[in-house]
């Protein structure tokens, strides 16, 4: 009998906050994933590099025999070619980094975050004004960024919106007269799916990113694939700076390009900050179906557990001073109804008093539901009611609770 206590309360003993443990299974999750990667890109890119490393000091070496250079001279040099290349003083035909447009350029990838590497502050007094400039800049564009998002769901809401209910008018399921007044009745508490609203925002950037690169392409002279690999770094906020655009020295209609550069940087990473956020939604419902399933093992131990008692028909005397109000009791949280510590089990018999408690409460939070339903803000969604399985509502995942509706359970 104490071993099968034991058992069950060490089961109980086990079981963590909801939030708790979906954070430290995404923590673990995240820590596989940069293993798995790490071990892919050093098997992929490994062999080249050190091919070049190879390449490298053999030119370096011939190239100080030819000259008569000593190697200590020559990386010497090297060093300092590469301080200008940094600064943007090259002597070739790289156009200055530092003056309106330049700069201009520079406080754009500072407030978005993307950050190429390409042009950084010297001076003292330039990283001062960084600090606190990138502080307020950073802060206001990724607000910036939530207000798109809350517009572009809305924007896509209303576009559903509207096939849906002309589905439903040719669909012959809505007779003509009606169909208004049941899309300012039914239709105003409908919510897209976020599969849906993924899908068209994965389309969207697709386009961008394409268009893009078939701009780049030609005029940065890079190859399309390259074109896209320096769109999806750049509107990620990525920015590795390997490549980065409208470094040259001068274009062919110069101004329009940097103009259709700025407009296709600012939409693909309102876009891609968008996409981001809807498969955030979707890997926290992949989480919550972990959980789940991580719960009902846990339970269905703890069931086997507990078949080994027997029942009983009364409440044991003592248990009432156990209960909280109405009769339910004070941890009745647990995910098990363990018999171990004196409470009834729930297929037993209750008094009269614990059943009115219980329906008084029952009572209450159906009236509570039908009357949030009736205002068209439903207390659940998707059988979740602490904001769809965390308990922040705050920026970008506020928005995607309360503007899309997830079509799993998320339990």
């Amino acid at each position: 009998k104490y071993g099968r206590g034991f058992k069950s309360t060490s089961c109980r003993s086990l079981h963590i906050n909801e939030d708790n443990g979906r954070f430290l299974l995404l923590a673990i999750l995240i820590l596989v994933y940069l293993l798995c990667g790490a071990a892919v890109f050093s098997a992929i890119e490994r062999p080249s590099e050190l091919q070049a490393h190879v390449r490298w000091n053999r030119t370096l070496y011939n190239f100080s025999d030819r000259f008569n250079i000593t190697l200590q001279d020559l990386n010497s040099f090297l060093r300092e070619y590469e301080t200008a290349v940094a600064a943007g003083i090259r002597a070739d035909s790289l156009r200055p980094r530092w003056d309106f447009t330049g700069a201009f350029y520079f406080v754009g990838t500072v407030v978005s975050t993307i950050g190429f590497g390409m042009t950084t502050p010297v001076t003292v007094a330039g990283k001062v004004f960084l600090i606190f400039y990138g502080l307020l800049g950073c802060a206001g564009t990724i607000l910036f960024f939530n207000l798109f998002l809350e517009r572009i769901i809305t924007l896509l809401a209303v576009v559903m919106k509207a096939f849906r209910l002309r589905r439903l008018r040719t669909s012959g399921f809505l007779p003509p007269g009606i169909c208004r007044d049941f899309a300012a009745s039914s239709l105003p508490g409908w919510k897209p799916s976020v599969y849906h609203v993924m899908l068209i925002l994965g389309l969207s950037a697709i386009v961008i990113s394409c268009c893009a690169s078939a701009m780049y392409s030609p005029v940065e002279g890079w190859a399309y694939l390259d074109s896209l690999y320096f769109c999806f770094v750049t509107f990620s906020t990525i920015g590795f700076g390997d490549l980065v655009s409208s470094q040259g020295e001068s274009y062919q209609h110069q101004s329009l390009y940097r103009l259709a550069n700025f407009l296709f940087i600012l939409t693909g990473v309102c876009c891609i900050y968008s996409l981001f956020n809807v498969i955030s939604i979707v890997i926290k419902q992949v989480l919550n179906w972990m959980l789940g399933k991580m719960n009902c093992l846990c339970c269905q131990r703890c069931n086997k557990t507990n078949a080994f008692l027997g029942r009983r028909n009364a409440i044991r005397p003592g248990s009432r001073l156990r209960q909280g109000r109405f009769g339910q009791p004070l941890d009745s949280e647990r995910p098990c109804d363990s018999d171990t510590d004196g409470r009834r089990l729930s297929g037993e018999m209750i008094s009269m008093r614990d059943l009115t408690g219980s329906n008084k409460i029952s009572l209450a939070i159906m009236q509570k539901q039908l009357s949030e339903s009736a205002n068209g803000y439903p207390l659940t969604v998707c059988g979740s009611s602490r904001h769809n399985g965390f308990s922040g509502g705050v920026g970008a995942l506020g928005i995607m609770n309360n503007r899309l509706a997830e079509t799993s359970d998320s339990r």
